[in-house]
């Protein structure tokens, strides 16, 4: 780690216990007409999209119901609402809600890039190693990301994850200007999320936050910030699973996801990371239980090498522990079991004949933050004691 270092982070967050009440005065902020990405009907159905669709328009903005997705954004879904909001001739006065997962808000990221950056024929123009490498040139549509599921942090990231269904392949687009500018957490949101999505979703922000820690691009301030998140996220992960009602657990994975992805943002990722997206293109594994399935394998595959940031951690976020590498791992491995973290590849359906496929899929800019960096034949043995 060098002194030498950028920091980006959205320039506006509000985050608080109810403070979707404030939606309509920072959406007016941005913008009189607002595109909506929903990221589960769920909203619908009890009544949360209706409150804020109420909030928005008091405000006197016009709210589009422009998408709803329910899965991993697709190269078609970015293309098909950047083609709505063209149509709809967006553009100044403006902004693209995405209000849900991580799903919704990278395709409400990439769609609103898109929709001023018309250099391109299709999102995958841009994608990072399968495009034509265009590049963002102009500022996107003004976002406001609401995150409802306290995991991914991509309300605070400059990237938004598409996958590329004929190329197997899981890429980013990404620019500084892709930041929301706006982030409205309300932990309360988070509150109908199923306990098995919270623990996933939990455990992905888990990872995010060690793994920036560690990486091999690790910068001071998002060490900061992940020492923090693991404070809140460590402790609050398995009351938030067992109560979902529970305020201080939901306010605390939240904020966890939150500081993750200004983390990761700043840093990068690694080991976990990189094979989660390979599973998710490969093995339909969601992205957060690929992260806490591989969060145990990434800790023992980087032991050697992370030893002193791993010890270092393990001071800092559990409090009467031995400040070892192995405390950590110790208490990462056991949390996995508590939350039934499944330990075999082959219990998500991965098969041997694709463990060549998962180690291509793997490499990219989250491995390529890995503290020990791995050759294929290493990374396809190590994928093999897994299955």
């Amino acid at each position: 780690m060098t002194l030498d270092y950028e920091f980006l982070a959205p320039p506006y967050i509000v985050f608080g216990w109810g403070k979707r009440r404030e939606l309509g005065t920072l959406a007016r902020a941005l913008g009189r007409r607002a595109f909506v990405v929903l990221g589960s009907r769920t909203l619908q159905r009890n009544g949360t999209w209706d409150a804020l669709a109420a909030s928005l328009r008091e405000a006197g903005i016009e709210a589009t119901l422009a998408s709803i997705i329910a899965r991993e954004p697709e190269v078609d879904d970015v293309d098909r609402l950047v083609a709505t909001l063209r149509g709809h001739n967006a553009g100044a006065g403006d902004l693209v809600l995405g209000l849900g997962g991580g799903a919704a808000i990278d395709l409400a990221k990439a769609a609103a890039a898109l929709a001023t950056n018309r250099h391109g024929e299709s999102v995958r123009d841009f994608l990072e190693g399968v495009g034509k490498g265009l590049q963002i040139t102009e500022p996107p549509l003004p976002i406001l990301a609401m995150p409802t599921t306290g995991g991914t942090g991509t309300e605070a990231t400059k990237n938004a994850v598409i996958s590329v269904p004929d190329a197997m392949v899981k890429k980013s687009i990404r620019s500084p200007l892709m930041v929301p500018r706006v982030v409205l957490v309300d932990p309360e949101l988070s509150v109908s999320v199923p306990p098995e999505t919270t623990a996933w979703t939990g455990m992905d922000a888990i990872t995010q936050l060690i793994e920036s820690y560690i990486c091999r691009f690790a910068k001071p301030i998002p060490q900061a910030l992940a020492i923090h998140g693991l404070t809140l996220a460590l402790p609050n992960v398995r009351g938030a699973v067992r109560d979902g009602t529970s305020r201080p657990a939901r306010e605390a994975m939240a904020h966890a996801a939150l500081l993750s992805g200004m983390a990761l943002a700043n840093s990068g990722l690694g080991f976990a990371h990189g094979v989660a997206a390979a599973l998710g293109v490969f093995a339909n594994v969601p992205h957060g239980l690929a992260c806490a399935m591989m969060l145990p394998v990434a800790l023992r595959v980087n032991r050697e090498v992370a030893e002193r940031p791993l010890a270092e951690l393990a001071r800092t976020v559990l409090p009467g522990s031995r400040p070892s590498a192995d405390a950590l791992i110790d208490h990462v491995n056991a949390l996995c079991a508590e939350l039934s973290v499944p330990t075999r590849l082959s219990q998500v359906g991965v098969r041997p004949d694709q463990l060549d496929d998962l180690v291509r899929g793997s490499r990219g800019n989250s491995m390529n933050g890995n503290p020990r960096q791995l050759s294929d034949p290493e990374l396809r043995a190590v994928l093999e004691e897994c299955l």
